[in-house]
């Protein structure tokens, strides 16, 4: 059975995950980060409190804690059992099984939602979204998204994520996507155009890979 989801759904993923699927070097936190679309992730969370400077835009933001923290509670069984149900599709040695990975999972989460109203107050989460950011040219070293553009594949066209990925690289001089694969571990059909699109463009192998094949990052950097 494939993969599918009517909507986008809340699911954040942990730091040191961040820092393998986007290959970020030593020293990364001296830079200044945009995350699009992090949703409940633990990014922000545990890189500002390394002294870091990571800002993170999602529409989730514009809900309270309590409410977002229902609707991670709504769709986790969904995710849960989708997972299950295509096991195959995804690589378990570092995750262990699918409960192993809702742990790691679950706790990511909560990270973020312990951050959430200080950051919020300290401008750290913005309620925003691709193809618009609510920022200057040039305001930033680096600007990630993952799990979003081409994962939603069926849900984006090309021309949102030619547009978004536009808007990213008008505010940061480099910008870096994972993975390039859809929802059903297939390579997105957006992907060929995109670098056509962008000639300052590269697929770059990272030290991560939970989709079967997925171990791959685009990188686009300002011409």
């Amino acid at each position: 059975m494939p993969i599918h989801y009517k909507n986008i759904v809340p699911w954040g993923r942990s730091y040191s995950e961040y820092v393998n699927m986007f290959a970020l070097e030593p020293g990364f936190l001296s830079c200044k980060i945009l995350g699009c679309g992090d949703g409940p992730a633990a990014f922000n969370a545990v890189g500002n409190a390394f002294g870091g400077e990571i800002v993170s835009v999602d529409p989730l933001f514009r809900f309270s804690k309590p409410e977002i923290e229902k609707r991670i509670d709504e769709t986790f069984g969904q995710v849960m059992a989708q997972t299950r149900e295509n096991a195959g599709k995804f690589n378990w040695d570092v995750y262990g099984s699918v409960e192993g990975l809702g742990k790691i999972r679950m706790k990511s989460m909560r990270q973020f939602l312990s951050d959430y109203e200080k950051g919020l107050e300290e401008g750290r989460y913005i309620d925003a979204e691709l193809p618009f950011l609510p920022f200057g040219d040039d305001s930033f070293d680096l600007a990630l998204c993952s799990h979003f553009l081409m994962l939603y594949s069926d849900h984006l066209n090309l021309d949102f994520h030619l547009k978004a990925i536009d808007e990213m690289l008008r505010v940061a001089a480099e910008v870096r996507i994972f993975p390039v694969l859809e929802m059903n571990a297939n390579r997105s059909a957006h992907l060929g155009p995109i670098m056509e699109r962008f000639p300052e463009s590269e697929l770059i192998t990272v030290n991560y890979e939970f989709q079967k094949g997925g171990n791959q990052m685009l990188k686009i950097t300002k011409e």
